[in-house]
């Protein structure tokens, strides 16, 4: 028995042996005491003898008999009687359920904390609980800090304003609400068990998470200072009265890069994901706002990557794209059906609210009321309209490929993005590409065919100072060191058309055109344009197109087009039936798309020209193909080069031994020629960042020049001088201040401003009115021209009239022209030049083959 007892584990109860029924209970309560008591003698055995064999025989509890176990029927029929009187729970020996036994009342060491702390007062008390309060409210968003901030316990009908809110906007809907409290949060977001992203996001629990994650986003995020940067932006929205909240999606994808992803992807379902959880925030802010702003959208701005309108693919359909281009037509606003109520016509019971999409028309098919079909009128009164319009936005005109035509995309603009923009504006437009169903497109293929249009999320305007910030650090010190130059205007003037020989008049006109002057608003009453334009007329084969052609490539914004066709109002708007609407719309014309840019017009003399638009022209440039056997060589070896130098597989320094010399105008032979790169960035900073003021300029010159200039038109019967011209000078002054980046107007910027002027005036006068200025404004004509330049140009007038004597009396061309000295002299003279030694041996001297016979003091030159 001994050798039994000692092998064989202890003794248990009935009770744990038995379910636990009413007489079960009250059963393992009576013996409660005698299974403590041996439990704790065989563990104390256990514990003192370190093995059951150890214990002695004579210490172990007598061995009671198996049948006493179970109990004889009078002790069965107490506890029946104890079942049906109910259990007993207070005994005779109810204190000895609860008596001290130190085997058992101990505690695990390791998850008691021993450490001692100080008392805290009841005031630090409030304060801590305080901190942890407003901890909780802060991350109480998504998984289990969402219990921390709203407590189920504590929950009742005001508690959760937010969810109340939702839940009756569902349920006005039409939608199915559930109970978000026996929704699960999600850790792993970002695994969509085999779901589409915009299945993902539809599915509730999903989108409560992404809900939750926003809204912690909104809150919680910091720039490096640790200022909460969105609720500062939430509150200057809200105190401009404004729907929309503007967020970058780099600050999103660094602190939430799974809603990042989600949301290209996915963008109409997060987009009113966004928009929900920024409606609570605000309204948690600002809880009478919704009376301002019935909903509040969520804008995306920056998104990394940019597509061209004619890249958009089906790859790209239902997705958030950026690109940009110029709004070329525009819509009036008119109001879409947001949320529609019907009225039945038989009952008067009001059908609703249905909410409309860009896609569908959602209409009733019965009456709950009445059962019937119909008709249906939609209520007027308890109808929500939203704005809408559409425009057609076009690839800039510098962007296009040569050779192919501008694309063109239709954007649907909702709410406040309408009339943000207008025809010849250049915009970035972030919206979702998706498509709608075109009736008269599938006619017109035969085949199903789906019209794709860009809903617009948000548009940014490219403004004048978007072009500057592309521009380093580094580009800035080139700029500026360039400037320093003293001959920057020669080498501006030399770097234009680099490929055409001559027409340095030409050159430098372009040049003050490109750089442009100020515009200018008197009183905020009218406004006085700053650009200068320019009119090129002249002989055919004299490289104007070439010129139009080098100003669209160089000019920061620029559209060319073509007079053949066109007419004057055409190139400024044309009216057009919209598809859409069927309503009349105004498409912008090449002058409106060329706004804050350059609108360059080709074969202009086939519009209709009058004096007045003649006259809006600051420099009229008049090209003739005249003969002169010097420079037409000059001109066949200058073209000659610039192929050779131009060719593929010339290396850079043969294009250098080979770079053509223009030795038309001896300022500009010596020049060095501004690459083409920095020229452009040259221009576009000077045209941004530099605003001359006219200060202390010699008003005096400007008067008496004008006065001289408007009495010479009238007594020669030619193009009539008006104020418009010395606005043409003004403008010009300040250009020429601009090429110096300089800030302020000075006398040198107006002598150049007057003689491009007078240039400009004489030569388009008739030969003989032309020698007569010239003579009368010589001293504004000379101003910074080298006097051997001047010398060459009175030569060259003699050679050509020897040269005109010679053919029309030999009837043949001389292979030399003989010109006396004397009468080079008597026409230095007029121009106060008095010394011609230095102007036979300077270079422009001999490399047009001219040389002097001092013995018979001729002049000759060999043809």
């Amino acid at each position: 028995m001994s050798d039994y007892n000692a092998a064989s584990p202890p003794p248990m109860s009935v009770s744990s042996l038995e379910p636990a029924t009413p007489s079960s209970r009250r059963a393992g309560r009576r013996v409660r005491s005698q299974s403590r008591a041996s439990a704790t003698s065989v563990e104390t055995g256990i514990t003192t003898g370190g093995a059951a064999g150890s214990v002695a025989d004579d210490e172990l509890p007598e061995f009671d008999d198996e049948q006493d176990l179970g109990g004889d029927d009078d002790d069965n029929a107490v506890l029946q009687e104890d079942e049906d009187e109910g259990e007993e729970l207070f005994g005779d020996n109810m204190e000895a359920d609860y008596r001290a036994i130190p085997a058992l009342d101990r505690y695990d060491g390791e998850e008691l904390d021993e450490s001692d702390y100080d008392a805290i007062s009841e005031s630090g008390r409030r304060e801590a609980e305080r901190a942890m309060r407003k901890r909780d409210q802060e991350m109480g968003v998504g998984d289990m800090r969402r219990g921390l901030f709203y407590d189920e316990s504590d929950e009742d009908d005001d508690s959760r304003p937010a969810r109340k809110r939702r839940l009756a906007e569902r349920a006005a809907e039409g939608m199915e609400v559930e109970n978000e409290q026996a929704v699960e949060s999600i850790e792993n977001l970002e695994d969509m068990q085999g779901y589409s992203v915009s299945e993902w996001v539809s599915l509730l629990a999903p989108r409560i998470e992404i809900l939750n994650r926003f809204k912690n986003f909104l809150r919680t995020y910091t720039d490096s200072k640790g200022n909460a940067i969105f609720k500062e932006k939430i509150r200057h929205m809200c105190e401009e009265n404004k729907s929309s909240f503007e967020l970058d999606y780099n600050k999103l994808a660094s602190e939430e890069h799974v809603l990042a992803y989600f949301l290209p992807e996915a963008p109409l379902e997060m987009l009113a994901i966004f928009d929900e959880a920024t409606k609570d925030i605000v309204l948690a802010m600002f809880p009478q706002y919704e009376r301002i702003a019935k909903e509040i959208h969520v804008r995306i701005t920056d998104l990394p990557l940019v597509e061209d309108i004619r890249s958009l693919r089906q790859l790209h359909l239902n997705q958030l794209v950026r690109t940009h281009g110029v709004v070329t037509a525009q819509t009036g606003v008119l109001p879409q059906l947001s949320v529609v109520k019907y009225d039945c016509n038989k009952c008067s019971y009001v059908l609703g609210p249905f909410s409309q999409t860009q896609n569908n028309e959602v209409k009733p098919t019965s009456c709950p009321e009445c059962q019937s079909t119909g008709p249906f009128q939609i209520n007027m009164e308890q109808t929500v309209y939203q704005n809408y319009q559409r425009v057609t936005l076009q690839e800039a005109p510098g962007k296009v490929v040569a050779g192919r035509l501008p694309r063109a995309k239709d954007a649907i603009l909702l709410g406040d993005l309408c009339d943000m923009c207008k025809p010849g504006d250049e915009i970035e437009l972030t919206g979702v590409y998706t498509n709608n169903y075109d009736g008269s497109l599938n006619t017109a293929q035969g085949f199903p065919v789906f019209a794709t249009v860009l809903l617009a999320n948000h548009i940014a305007k490219k403004d004048g100072d978007a072009s500057t910030r592309s521009l380093t650090d580094e580009d800035v010190k080139a700029i500026m060191a360039l400037s320093k130059d003293e001959r920057i205007a020669e080498r501006i003037v030399a770097s234009i058309g680099p490929s055409i020989y001559g027409h340095n008049d030409i050159k430098r006109a372009l040049a003050l055109a490109l750089f442009g002057g100020e515009s200018k608003n008197p009183g905020q009453k009218h406004q006085v344009r700053g650009d200068i334009n320019v009119l090129i007329c002249g002989d055919p084969g004299t490289a104007k197109s070439q010129f139009l052609k080098y100003v669209e490539k160089i000019a920061p914004r620029a559209v060319f087009t073509t007079g053949q066709g066109a007419s004057a109002v055409g190139l400024t708007a044309y009216v057009q039936r919209s598809p859409v609407t069927r309503e009349w719309t105004l498409e912008a014309g090449a002058l409106v798309l060329a706004d804050k840019g350059f609108c360059l017009i080709d074969e202009f003399d086939k519009v209709d020209l009058t004096e007045p638009i003649l006259s809006r022209f600051d420099i009229l440039c008049v090209v003739r193909d005249t003969v002169d056997a010097v420079q037409d060589e000059y001109l066949a070896r200058f073209v000659v080069n610039s192929h050779i130098r131009h060719h593929p597989n010339v290396t850079a320094s043969e294009q250098v031994e080979n770079d053509p010399v223009d030795m038309n105008d001896t300022n500009l032979s010596g020049v060095e020629k501004i690459p083409q790169d920095l020229l452009r960035k040259y221009i576009t900073y000077a045209r941004e960042k530099i605003h001359p003021k006219l200060h202390q300029i010699d008003q005096d010159k400007i008067a008496r020049m004008y006065s001289d200039l408007r009495r010479e038109s009238m007594a020669t019967g030619s193009i009539p001088i008006t104020v418009r011209h010395i606005e043409s000078m003004i403008r010009m002054a300040e250009a020429h201040a601009k090429l110096h980046l300089r800030e302020h107007v000075i006398d040198d910027d107006v002598n150049m401003a007057i003689r491009v002027m007078l240039e400009s005036f004489i030569d388009t006068q008739k030969y003989s009115v032309m020698r007569t200025m010239r003579k009368t404004f010589a001293r504004y004509l000379a101003y910074k021209r080298d006097n051997n330049e001047l010398i060459f140009f009175l030569l060259r007038q003699l050679v050509h009239e020897q040269t005109v004597y010679l053919r029309n009396r030999f009837d043949s061309e001389p292979d030399t022209v003989e010109i006396l000295e004397s009468d080079l002299i008597d026409r230095a003279r007029q121009i106060n030049i008095l010394n011609l030694k230095p102007f036979y041996e300077s270079e422009i001297f001999q490399a047009n083959r001219f040389t002097h016979d001092a013995k018979k003091k001729m002049i000759i030159q060999t043809l």
